[in-house]
């Protein structure tokens, strides 16, 4: 799913956002790993047998990366963003696995014009993201600025 041309006044509260979907594979999950959340459960298909999810998960933040990714590629920011002041809430409800297919929707909160001349709005997001079984594996409420539409 493409967004174009979004800005403030666009972000209703209420309003969903839906992505595309991505399948994850074993060796990015792997590479996150190494990289960022070097433990054996998320680096070592076989040493991750003798751990709590018996067999290699994503990280975290590796589900994160992969599910703002998503919502960046779907558009929804490309005419409006403005930075984020951070996120509230971030949930791992399922763990990651490889061959999972995610996809994430996003749904508006809220929605406060600004407050003085920076022209920054903010709206507040809730990010689930599910795997193909539609199950939620990632809850996160995020802040964001974004630009009204220009005159």
């Amino acid at each position: 799913m493409k967004y174009n041309d979004l800005y403030f006044e666009n972000f209703t509260v209420g309003r969903i956002f839906e992505t595309d979907k991505r399948t994850i594979s074993q060796a990015e999950i792997i590479d996150f790993g190494n990289q960022f959340a070097p433990l054996p459960y998320h680096t070592d298909p076989e040493a991750a047998k003798d751990y709590m999810f018996g067999e290699l998960v994503a990280a975290g933040f590796h589900t994160c990366s992969i599910s703002f990714g998503l919502f960046i590629e779907a558009g929804v920011f490309n005419s409006c963003a403005m930075g984020s002041p951070g996120f509230d809430t971030l949930r791992w409800k399922k763990p990651v696995r490889p061959g999972d297919t995610l996809q994430v929707t996003a749904k508006v909160t809220e929605a406060s014009p600004a407050r003085d001349e920076s022209g920054r709005n903010l709206i507040k997001l809730l990010f689930t993201t599910s795997n193909q079984d539609g199950e939620p594996v990632l809850e996160m409420h995020t802040k964001h600025f974004v630009m009204s539409r220009p005159d």
